[in-house]
């Protein structure tokens, strides 16, 4: 369930980017919430690290390094890192890492509810989370804090094991003699002041195994560094001494994981995950599916994994190495109150030397990375000498079992006989060693033949001793056809020599078909594409014609074309017919008129009247609809052509005053022009006119005044 009281940063945005929904857990060293990335959108896991952190300056530079690392692990079993930043503003000071949303639950919530695992539940839920580890320390990563609460069941059935380098980014922050981790699962080496390494995560990856199977931690004490030193100075019981019945490969299993020796472990997650694929091949289903009778379930104590007291925090531990001394909780992050701490080893703890009263439980400065580790031969002739001991156990309680008595009296004869068996044994045994040691059962490691062609995978199979591979071809969408994209056992894993390799060869990207969506509407087109394994590209759009404003015009790739996944296919849509500007042919004559018209696209016609204009020649065009604007190709403007000007009949101003004749003549529409007889007017009176009669509108009309 989330949390969420008052929590300010809660509907807050975080560097401008990273809307925060609600509060999903809180530690010692950080607090996680369900963001919304806002430039993607699409939902995010938030961690947020404490102020203390965040003033850190050495901290923020190593906390970007491990980040940039952890991102760069890519792997389905693997919570993905997306983003890390520092927001720093006047408000507030914020470092924060961004990684992979997961909605579902923890494994620790699946041991609360179900107490402890049948064998097969257990090494199901161990396999990936082993794969995962084996593929970070292929890269040189090592987690640091294996452990129930940081294995993310997802709700669609995938299995991820989150916080990769967070651990080793805070562990630079403390003083020399400072270890980080939970110290339920804290390996021997880190208690004893060693670095950590690949065979670390191994250890923890055991222990969590054990408490699986059980139920139950191997170790538990009333203070935090009293389960640690068990770590250091004890070694870890046989599972099947809590659950009577389990299968000896698995105690075999387990305490191979736990050894006090980091040499006597398995060296990476690869090295352990060919053994723990390898047992669940051989145990039967009565092994793997092996519970305690119902009437033995309440016997033990009740299981760790279903106890309230397992919170998913972390915190800080000032602890005593001393013998009868009190581990408390020291506030390094805040004025945080002080309390006793009891047996809640389960939380990723600090173990600190640096408070008042204390003594110093001092480790060395660990390593600056986890260098790879090649398989060596100790390791090898161990898992031998282990598969080889099961068979002489096997062997010699066969021979212990004599198919018919010796007569007492026939000692002699019983002695031969005795001698001949212990031969018989000696070569067995000389047999069995030779098929571990060096013939079809010794070890091998599995060779990297991912990006390689068949034939060169082949080639160092058979230079590691393995068998020619059985091969499936798959599609994959960025691995060129005929390349190896993966194979089982993956690369570095120990295997025996006859047991079989498949690989897994590319046949290239799966194509598919381009539908036809020209003639659609751009909605239905792209919802159409939207529902195949291609991708909506560009969408242009141009004028047409032909194609109604809204429709596909075309389509690029072409419909019918094999395409691979997420091919993007662009779209052309229909604007409808361009618009044209109409021509303004207003006094053109009629044939530039229409010349002028049909050039822009447009057809000319003629309206049945034509007009009468002073200023406009008779045949010329007067008037134009419409007369601007804009029209389509193949619209129609009408067109008027002048009549010329209109006949009116001319006033007769004869023995009229100047001024009255000229009113008169200009508003029939003339223009008058005055001649005065003697130079100028003295009666003022016309005497005659030049023009009588109907005349056009406009003409000039000659008045004599005396």
């Amino acid at each position: 369930m989330h949390e969420r009281q008052n929590d300010p940063l809660v509907g807050s945005v975080v560097d401008g980017r990273y809307l925060v929904l609600s509060r999903l857990a809180r530690g010692g060293m950080s607090t996680v919430y369900r963001a919304t990335d806002q430039r993607l959108d699409r939902d995010v896991a938030l961690k947020i690290l404490y102020p203390h952190l965040a003033e850190d300056a050495s901290f923020l530079d190593r906390f970007e390094r491990e980040a940039k690392s952890a991102a760069r692990l890519s792997h389905p079993h693997v919570v993905g890192v997306l983003d890390q930043g520092v927001e720093d503003s006047a408000e507030r000071s914020l470092a924060y890492l961004v990684m992979e949303y997961v909605p579902g639950k923890t494994l620790r919530d699946l041991l609360r509810e179900k107490g402890r695992l049948t064998p097969r539940i257990a090494l199901a839920m161990m396999d990936p989370v082993v794969e995962g580890l084996g593929a970070a320390h292929d890269v040189g990563l090592v987690h640091r804090d294996v452990k129930p609460e940081n294995v993310l069941l997802a709700s669609n059935g995938r299995i991820k094991i989150a916080d990769f380098g967070l651990a080793r980014a805070v562990s630079t922050t403390t003083n020399t003699g400072t270890l980080i981790g939970t110290v339920a699962y804290l390996s021997p080496e880190l208690v004893t002041g060693g670095g950590a390494d690949a065979r670390s995560d191994i250890y923890s990856a055991g222990i969590m195994l054990f408490e699986l199977l059980t139920g139950k931690h191997p170790y538990t004490g009333d203070v935090p560094i009293r389960v640690a030193l068990q770590h250091a100075n004890s070694t870890v019981p046989a599972p099947s001494t809590l659950v009577p019945g389990l299968a000896a490969d698995i105690d075999e299993l387990v305490q191979w994981c736990t050894s006090v020796d980091p040499e006597d472990r398995p060296i990476d997650g690869n090295a352990l995950l060919g053994e723990l694929r390898h047992i669940r091949t051989t145990l039967t289903d009565e092994q793997l599916d092996f519970e305690l009778p119902d009437d033995d379930e309440g016997k033990d104590d009740a299981p760790t994994a279903a106890t309230g007291a397992v919170p998913g925090g972390t915190e800080v531990i000032d602890s005593l190495a001393g013998s009868g001394a009190t581990e408390v909780i020291g506030g390094r992050g805040g004025p945080r109150p002080t309390e006793v701490i009891g047996a809640d080893q389960f939380r990723t703890s600090v173990i600190a030397n640096d408070v008042q009263h204390t003594r110093a439980f001092r480790t060395a400065p660990e390593p600056q990375s986890a260098p790879r580790q090649e398989p060596d031969s100790k390791t090898r002739d161990k898992a031998a000498a282990r598969d080889f001991k099961v068979y002489q156990k096997q062997q010699a309680k066969a021979a212990q079992r004599p198919e018919k008595s010796l007569h007492p009296g026939h000692r002699g004869r019983r002695n031969a006989l005795w001698i001949v068996l212990l031969l018989l044994l000696a070569g067995l045994a000389a047999g069995v060693g030779w098929f571990f040691g060096v013939g079809p059962g010794a070890l091998a490691t599995m060779p990297d033949v991912v990006n390689r062609s068949v034939p060169q995978a082949e080639l160092l199979l058979a230079e590691s001793g393995l068998d020619s591979p059985r091969s499936e071809e798959e599609f994959h969408d960025e691995v060129e056809s005929g390349l190896v994209i993966r194979s089982e056992p993956a690369a570095q894993t120990q295997l025996r020599r006859y047991e079989s390799v498949e690989l897994f060869v590319s046949k290239g990207p799966e194509l598919f078909a381009v539908p036809n969506v020209v003639n659609r509407s751009e909605a239905s087109a792209t919802e159409q594409l939207d529902g195949t394994e291609l991708a909506v590209g560009e969408i242009t759009r141009e004028f047409s014609a032909d194609v109604a404003d809204g429709l596909v015009i075309s389509q690029t790739p072409a419909a019918g074309e094999q395409s691979p996944r997420g091919t993007a296919v662009n779209l052309v849509v229909s604007q409808g017919p361009e618009p044209i500007d109409v021509p303004v042919v207003s006094g053109l004559s009629r044939a530039e008129a229409v010349e002028a018209i049909e050039a822009a696209g447009l057809v000319a016609a003629f309206a049945p009247d034509g007009e009468n204009s002073r200023d406009i020649p008779e045949g010329a065009v007067v008037g134009q609809s419409p007369s601007g604007g804009q029209l389509t190709r193949g619209e129609t403007v009408t067109l008027t052509l002048s009549l010329g000007p209109r006949l009116v009949e001319v006033p007769n101003v004869f023995s009229q005053r100047e001024e009255a004749a000229v009113a008169e003549l200009e508003a029939a529409g003339f223009v008058v022009v005055v001649d005065y007889t003697f130079g100028s007017s003295v009666l003022g009176l016309v005497a005659g006119q030049d023009l009588t009669g109907e005349q056009p509108e406009g003409s000039t009309v000659t008045i004599t005044v005396t």
